[in-house]
């Protein structure tokens, strides 16, 4: 009984050598990624823009230890910068010593937009109940006096807005979702009235510029991830053939544009710390990137603004729940701010 006990268990350890040998040569065998460094970060640089001339951004001005959805960046004839902070509806002033003020508290507004008219009065674009009823208003350059242009009855979701040479403007329709086109571009001339659809059919139209010329519209799409170049033959009508799709992102998604006077394009990316630049043809030629996005912080880059007669370039973000709260960062563009048909002459 002993002989046969023991030869089963010289048996069980002879299969037990076997099995962890077949396993080691198994793990010898098998292939495995070696990740340079650059691809372990929290939101790696996509491949194909990895080697784009980049810099990083230095700080400029904490605008508050909590996570404000910072948005809105825009620059008064006098120099100060006015952006806002969404969920909240505040509206806030930063004057070139940096001086921060509050232009409108805390209220019912959702603001994703601004700009200033000629007239003085601040413009915003406001996504309201962020389902169905969003606005157009307008307001004194002190917050008061505020106006609906596009009122919420309308059915839009407005995200984003810019003025044209006549004194009109085109604003974002935030609706939608990656499955579901429902957003799209609308104009409204300088006397008011109905608005007028420009670029249907689109995921979340979210960041909106016009060329210095006033002939072309760029236009990001959130959720499909797009940038559209739009040639323009008037205020409301596109040139035959003249709606391109220059360029399809990687990751999250394409939030606020800007143009400089030279005609580049900068596109903040939210959810990735940065914010990409393409020339006038819509090709990328370059990048900024935010501190600390390695580790995850400071993603949720959502816009920036360029000071007019510089090139100094200003980047909103905030660090959502990871502690940095919200901060606006600095960079140099590759050109001077381009001028503003809200406020230059």
């Amino acid at each position: 009984m002993g002989g046969i006990l023991i030869g089963k268990v010289a048996l069980a350890a002879l299969l037990l050598t076997g099995v962890c040998a077949v396993a080691q040569e198994s793990d010898r065998a098998l292939p495995a990624l070696d990740l340079p460094e650059a691809l372990r970060s929290a939101v790696p640089l996509p491949v194909s823009e990895a080697d784009l001339p980049t810099v990083e951004a230095v700080e400029y001005f904490k605008v508050s230890d909590q996570a404000l959805q910072l948005e809105c960046p825009v620059f008064e004839p006098g120099g100060d910068l006015l952006f806002c902070e969404v969920f909240g509806g505040r509206v806030y002033r930063l004057t070139p010593d940096k001086k921060l003020s509050t232009v409108l508290g805390e209220n019912e507004l959702r603001p994703a937009g601004l700009e200033v008219h000629k007239n003085g009065r601040i413009y915003m674009a406001e996504l309201g109940d962020f389902a169905a009823q969003g606005s157009v208003v307008s307001m004194d350059a002190d917050g008061t006096n505020i106006e609906e242009i596009v009122p919420r009855s309308s059915g839009f979701l407005a995200d984003d807005l810019v003025f044209d040479k006549q004194g009109g403007f085109y604003f974002t329709d935030f609706k939608g979702g990656s499955s579901r086109p429902d957003g799209g571009v609308y104009y409204v001339g300088p006397d008011g009235g109905e608005p007028v659809s420009i670029l249907p059919n689109l995921r979340i139209a979210n960041g909106i510029g016009l060329s210095a010329d006033g002939k072309t519209l760029w236009v990001t799409e959130l959720a499909g991830g797009k940038l559209h170049r739009v040639s323009l033959s008037d205020a409301t009508t596109v040139a035959p053939f003249g709606d391109l799709i220059t360029y399809t992102f990687t990751g999250a998604g394409p939030d606020s544009l800007r143009i400089d006077a030279d005609g580049n394009v900068y596109v903040a990316m939210y959810g990735q710390a940065r914010v990409l630049v393409f020339n006038p043809l819509g090709l990328p030629i370059g990048q900024y990137l935010l501190p600390g996005r390695d580790e995850g912080h400071n993603l949720r880059s959502t816009s920036m603004a360029i000071r007019p007669g510089t090139d100094e370039m200003l980047i909103l973000t905030n660090d959502w729940d990871r502690g940095r709260g919200s901060t606006i960062f600095a960079v140099r563009a590759l050109a001077k701010a381009a001028p503003s048909f809200a406020i230059d002459e």
